[in-house]
């Protein structure tokens, strides 16, 4: 008997799981508005010089404007650079004949924007780009605050994946709380753009502890029938958050109000936390049977289990996990993961799965201002359009298996990407639905992954596991802005790159072992029992003595 068996006994599927995912699936919602704020608070607006003798209550469309911006061939201000004088022969009513003069003008008639810029805030009436000026030479600087933030989640998986194996999912997952709203509501009053970078920094490493804390304590906690369904409602909530999120920027027009309206509600999130419950599993393959113990009879009397819970004592628990157990003891470290030939294969085929899932996704929904429709409207539809795509894959999930599901949705949306590169740039709409497609393939690979993931990696370095993979997939996140420059050599090669990621990211997640149906592996030597009728002969021989190493070792 082991984990499951013992989690049968105390109700696997009562109250006290839907309580649990519950309060656990919550702070998901405000997940979507820090990972994507960046679209609303550094959304750059319409912009041109300020003539120098323009007052602060001239409108936008003044006489004293039109004297000083100059046009491009299109007919509109030029953004970063205005005339060196007024020029007269702009104000309504004059020859038309002058145009030509105008157009004559050399570049030593133009300069910088001295004075500053004038906005256009039709969609915020405030951000860090009208705060900041961070237009024209500075321009690069939206794009840094969005690389440090993922930077930050980078770190974040990198340690807090290590230290919730050796400390708790539950402690983890409480600082990861109360750093989220600390570094929120700081960042909602920062002094200056530094500042603003330092603290979207620290929501970074907070939104790695939150992610792998919260995927982890529910999936050790409810039995295998239930985790595709409950994976993907939990996946759900931050589809709904990315609406959410819409609606409340669309309200709140002010960067620093906005910023703060989705900080704060962590603050009651890390208050009820006191009341969520640590994996019993992980408690007892750390050698806190009491508390594992006391943990169960808390579960049972929560689901009406309360003279079966009390059957379970430290003794039959670990008689229970004696396999589990003997395999466990024994410290360990990132290098499980590419020790032995099982954990090897799983980790280098995840990397590539994650990597080329994050870059493409943020690839897509970091730039909503490129689709030339309201920000607010195409935020909604990016939301929306994860509604159908998740369902679509819960149902493959339970139906196919993980891997088929992984892998082509992976697949489908490389080959999306790339369609959209033929398409004309003019057939906008067409364009625009493409993408849409693409990003909710993206979002129901997003779905697999953690899902996918968590059931390959065992209980004893699940942690540890996940955080190194969810740190590729923040290092693509992070790559993913730079790759727009490459359109300056070839306008084709970003969608190209793109679309490419995916699919070559398809293909590695044919490599990796199926999950459906299976209960979590506990230890390494579980994962390579089960990889081991998939090697060849003489692999499998290799793979024993392997297995018998690690006993010795732990024993």
């Amino acid at each position: 008997m082991g984990f499951a068996e013992v989690l049968e006994q105390v109700g696997s599927t009562g109250r006290f799981q839907v309580i649990h995912v519950t309060l656990l699936s919550l702070p998901v919602l405000l997940m979507a508005s820090h990972n994507l704020l960046q679209n609303f608070v550094a959304a750059v607006p319409g912009h041109h010089c300020a003539p120098a003798n323009l007052s602060a209550g001239d409108p936008p469309a003044s006489p004293a404007r039109l004297l000083s911006a100059p046009l491009d061939a299109q007919g509109r201000l030029l953004r970063c650079r205005r005339y060196t004088r007024p020029q007269w022969l702009l104000l309504p009513g004059n020859d038309s004949a002058a145009a030509p003069e105008l157009q004559n003008l050399s570049s030593s008639e133009l300069e910088s924007c001295e004075d500053g810029w004038v906005y256009e805030r039709t969609e915020m009436s405030s951000n860090i780009i009208t705060e900041w000026d961070l237009v024209c030479d500075l321009q690069s600087l939206k794009q840094m605050s969005q690389t440090v933030y993922m930077g930050g989640v980078l770190v974040g998986a990198i340690i807090i994946g290590a230290l919730a194996d050796r400390f708790g999912r539950r402690f983890l997952l409480q600082c990861s709380y109360l750093l989220m709203a600390v570094g929120g509501t700081c960042t909602a009053y920062s002094p200056s753009f530094p500042a603003f970078c330092f603290f979207r920094f620290l929501c970074g490493i907070a939104l790695s502890g939150i992610i792998l804390n919260t995927y982890s304590l529910i999936v050790e906690w409810i039995p295998l029938r239930v985790r595709t369904g409950v994976a993907t409602g939990v996946g759900y909530c931050y589809t709904t958050g990315q609406v959410v999120l819409a609606g409340v920027a669309y309200c709140i027009r002010d960067w620093r109000w906005l910023t703060l309206a989705v900080s704060l509600p962590y603050y009651v999130a890390f208050v009820y936390s006191w009341w969520l419950v640590e994996s019993s599993r992980w408690l007892l393959l750390n050698g806190k049977e009491d508390l594992a113990v006391k943990n169960l009879h808390w579960v049972a009397r929560i689901n009406g289990r309360k003279e079966e819970g009390k059957k379970i004592t430290p003794e039959t628990l670990c008689s229970a996990m004696h396999k589990e157990l003997s395999s466990s003891r024994g410290s360990h470290s990132a290098l499980d993961l590419l020790r032995t030939p099982g954990m090897r294969r799983i980790t280098i085929c995840l990397i590539f799965v994650w990597f080329s899932t994050s870059f493409g996704y943020y690839g897509l929904s970091m730039d909503l201002q490129k689709f030339g429709v309201s920000i607010y409207l195409i935020q909604v539809i990016f939301g929306c359009v994860d509604i159908p795509a998740k369902f679509i894959t819960m149902v493959t999930m339970g139906k196919f298996g993980r891997r088929p599901s992984q892998s082509s949705t992976l697949l489908l949306a490389g080959c999306t990407v790339l369609a959209n590169i033929l398409v004309p740039a003019e057939l906008q709409t067409v364009r625009t639905s493409l993408a849409v497609l693409g990003k909710g393939c993206l979002a129901a690979a997003f779905q697999c992954c953690y899902l996918f993931s968590g059931e390959l990696y065992p209980t004893v370095i699940r942690q540890n596991g996940m955080g190194w993979v969810t740190m590729m997939a923040r290092l693509g996140a992070m790559v993913a802005p730079m790759v727009l420059l490459l359109g300056d050599l070839l306008p084709s090669l970003p969608g190209l790159i793109y679309g490419g990621a995916p699919i070559v990211a398809g293909i590695f997640a044919f490599f990796l072992p199926e999950t459906r149906g299976l209960q979590l592996p506990d230890t390494i030597q579980d994962v390579e029992e089960r990889l081991s009728d998939d090697l060849p002969k003489k692999e499998g021989i290799v793979l024993k003595e392997v297995n018998q190493s690690l006993m010795k070792e732990t024993i």
